[in-house]
C-alpha cells in the first residue's frame, strides 16, 4: 500500500472537519458549526477522504455517521487540537506564575464532595487559572482524556475490564458510610452501633449511578438493612436537610458530604462490620507530564486530602509506592 503522508499532507481545517462531523452528525450543522457553507465543507471531506485513501463518513437519512477509518481520524483529530489548545494554554502562562488553565474530568461522588474544597484552595493561591470541569461516567472520562481533551479523571478508581495503559493513582479511600446529624441519638454512646440500632430509623438514600448504588446496597446487605421503600432522591441538598432536621440516616460515599463533615454539621456512624474498600483518586496519560496549571490543582488536591484525613475523615495511601498502569491503584509518589 503506497504512503499516505500524512505528516505532510493533512491540515489543520481538515481536521477540525472530521471532529465537527462526528460531534455533529450532520454536514449542515457542522458546517454551520466551524462557519463554512455546506459546500465548502463537502470539498474539505472529500480532499481529506482522498489524502487518507478510504470513506470517512456514510451518509443516512438523518446525517452522517463515520466510519471505521473514519473513527480513526476523529481521534486523531481530537488528540491534535487538544494538545494545540494545551500548548496554546502553556504559552499564555510564559512569564507568568499565575496564568494557565486545566482541563478536568471528575466522576459524580468527588465532583459534590473533594473537588470544591480542593478547588477553593486553588483560587485562593493561584486566582489567575482557569478551570474547565467535565463531570461524566468513568468510561465517558477515560475517552475524554484519551483524546487529550481532559488533562486528568479524578474520582473513583474502578478496575478496567481490560488494561487501557492509562496511569491510575489512589490517593484516598471514600467507603460506603452511614451519616447521621452530629447531636443524633444513634452517636451518644460513641461507639459501634449495633443492627438493631441502625434498623430503627428511616433512611434516605442518594440516587447515584449503578455502580455506586450497588456499593450501596451490597453494605446494607451486610447490615442487614433492607427497607422495603426507602427515601431517594438525586438532590443532595433535599438529602442534607432530612439528615440535618430529622432523625433519619443516609447511606453514602462518605465523602460525598465531606463540606459538613469537615464543618461539623454531620457526622460518620461508627459501624458493627468494615466497610468495603473503595479507592479514589487520579487516572492519567501513561506520556505525558502535567501543565504547571494542573500541578497547581494537584497540590491543592493533595493538600485538602490531607485535611480530610487529619480530621479522620478519609484514609490515604501510603506514600511510597508508585503508579500503577492500567487495573492496578497504587500511591503516585508525591513530586518534590
Amino acid at each position: 500500500m503506497p504512503r499516505r503522508y500524512l505528516d505532510q499532507r493533512l491540515k489543520l481545517p481538515l481536521l477540525r472537519v472530521a471532529d465537527a462531523l462526528e460531534a455533529h452528525g450532520s454536514l449542515l450543522k457542522a458546517a454551520s458549526a466551524l462557519g463554512l457553507g455546506q459546500p465548502a465543507l463537502t470539498r474539505s471531506l472529500q480532499e481529506l477522504e482522498e489524502i487518507v485513501g478510504t470513506r470517512l463518513f456514510d451518509r443516512h437519512p438523518r446525517g452522517v455517521r463515520p466510519t471505521e477509518g473514519g473513527m480513526v481520524v476523529v481521534r486523531l483529530a481530537r488528540r491534535v487540537l487538544a494538545e494545540l489548545r494545551r500548548a496554546d494554554d502553556e504559552l499564555d502562562a510564559v512569564g507568568s506564575a499565575e496564568g494557565g488553565s486545566v482541563a478536568i474530568g471528575v466522576l459524580p461522588v468527588a465532583a459534590v464532595g473533594v473537588l470544591p474544597g480542593a478547588l477553593i484552595r486553588l483560587k485562593q493561591r493561584h486566582p489567575a487559572i482557569q478551570v474547565r470541569l467535565q463531570q461524566g461516567r468513568t468510561e465517558e472520562l477515560l475517552a475524554l482524556l484519551a483524546a487529550r481533551e481532559v488533562e486528568l479523571v479524578v474520582g473513583r478508581l474502578y478496575a478496567p475490564p481490560v488494561p487501557d495503559g492509562f496511569l491510575r493513582e489512589a490517593l484516598w479511600e471514600e467507603p460506603i458510610s452511614i451519616l447521621a446529624r452530629a447531636d443524633h441519638p444513634i452517636l451518644a454512646g460513641g461507639s459501634p452501633v449495633t443492627k438493631d440500632a441502625l434498623a430503627r430509623h428511616d433512611l434516605v438514600l442518594p440516587t447515584v449511578t449503578q455502580r455506586v448504588g450497588q456499593e450501596i446496597e451490597q453494605l446494607l446487605s451486610l447490615l442487614g438493612l433492607l427497607p422495603a421503600a426507602p427515601l431517594r432522591s438525586s438532590s443532595y441538598g433535599f438529602i442534607r436537610e432530612m439528615l440535618l432536621a430529622s432523625d433519619s440516616l443516609s447511606v453514602m460515599p462518605r465523602l460525598m458530604m465531606a463540606g459538613d463533615l469537615l464543618r461539623g454539621t454531620l457526622r460518620v456512624v461508627p459501624l458493627p462490620i468494615p466497610a468495603p474498600a473503595r479507592p479514589a483518586g487520579l487516572i492519567l496519560p501513561p506520556d505525558a507530564a502535567p501543565s504547571p496549571a494542573a500541578a497547581a490543582f494537584l497540590a491543592c488536591l493533595r493538600d485538602h486530602l490531607a485535611e480530610i484525613s487529619a480530621r479522620g475523615l478519609a484514609d490515604m495511601p501510603n506514600s511510597d509506592t508508585k503508579p500503577a498502569r492500567s487495573d492496578k491503584t497504587r500511591q503516585r509518589a508525591r513530586p518534590r
